[in-house]
């Protein structure tokens, strides 16, 4: 008995990288899946469904069973054509992965207009166009489901370089908590990713040129705590964001202090003079670099 049996799950951007790897491992552990890549490069550009269908070809190998799905992420009607390949092919959809996504990092004085578009297009309303459709057919079905949409600690915690990725990552995030209390109602479960791997998306990034990688960073070594967040065993969780990387496994929280509390009209100086009950003791400022 696999983790997944008789689900059925889409995975996008399952040509390579994270999706290829939680596309197969769903796949093994039982799932009928759907494997989305529109097959651009990493700055989007371009589209081969070769990519999708070779990840198909190789579960199907496996013993496995797949469906590969070509379809644009970042447009409704390509959300809802990569939910009718899984309701056409079998019937239902009880997993959808949102993974897809691109890459065009500068700093922010040089980043034009269509980079910053392209990739908000791609990552927060990709992952709008393919969340709504599904929700909509578990919610009219009475079919409760889960759904991961994958942030990035670039957008939890900033990093040098990617204001357009690390906006769109943060609101991904602020997605998912809404979703997961509209949820509640129907049984939905939503929870938010933070993936740290060794990929195509990230084999150049500063600090990895030239290295060989942590085989714990490696997509095959990520698959399995996404598994977990889309099986049964993470069942009462919702609304939570796991980090998950060549570090292990750890949940990501929004959090505040006690503050400062006038309970009376103050001042700018008053918020000064409270500043320890304001701040976090000790904080440590983390990036995506050392999240």
């Amino acid at each position: 008995m696999g983790l997944l049996d008789g689900k059925v799950a889409i995975v996008t951007g399952a040509g390579g990288g994270l999706g290829e790897a939680y596309a197969k491992l769903f796949a093994k552990e039982g799932a009928k899946v759907v494997v989305n890549d529109l097959g651009g490069s990493r700055d989007g550009s371009g589209a081969d469904r070769s990519a999708a269908q070779k990840v198909v070809d190789e579960i199907r190998e496996a013993g496995g069973e797949a469906v590969a799905n070509g379809d644009d992420v970042s447009t409704l009607a390509g959300g809802e054509n990569i939910l009718k390949t899984a309701l056409d092919n079998y019937g239902q959809i009880d997993i959808l992965v949102c993974n897809a996504g691109i890459l065009r990092d500068k700093t922010f004085a040089n980043t034009s207009e269509e980079d910053w578009d392209l990739v908000v297009k791609v990552h927060l309303k990709g992952t709008y166009c393919c969340a709504w459709p599904v929700w909509k057919w578990m919610k009219e079905n009475n079919h409760p489901g889960v759904m991961v949409l994958t942030s990035s600690t670039s957008g939890l915690y900033g990093n040098f370089g990617q204001a357009n990725y690390g906006a769109a990552k943060a609101g991904i995030y602020g997605l998912m908590r809404v979703l997961s209390i509209e949820g509640r109602k129907y049984g939905i479960r939503v929870m938010g990713l933070a993936p740290g791997a060794f990929t195509r998306m990230t084999a150049d990034l500063p600090g990895r040129q030239g290295k060989e990688p942590d085989p714990m960073s490696l997509p095959e070594n990520i698959a399995p705590g996404v598994l977990y967040m889309v099986s049964d065993l993470a069942a009462d969780h919702s609304g939570k964001v796991l980090g998950v990387s060549s570090r292990g496994v750890r949940e990501i929280k929004m959090m505040q202090t006690d503050g400062f509390n006038p309970g009376k009209p103050y001042t700018a100086q008053d918020v000064a003079k409270n500043a320890d009950k304001v701040f976090f003791a000790d904080a440590t400022e983390r990036t995506a670099a050392s999240a």
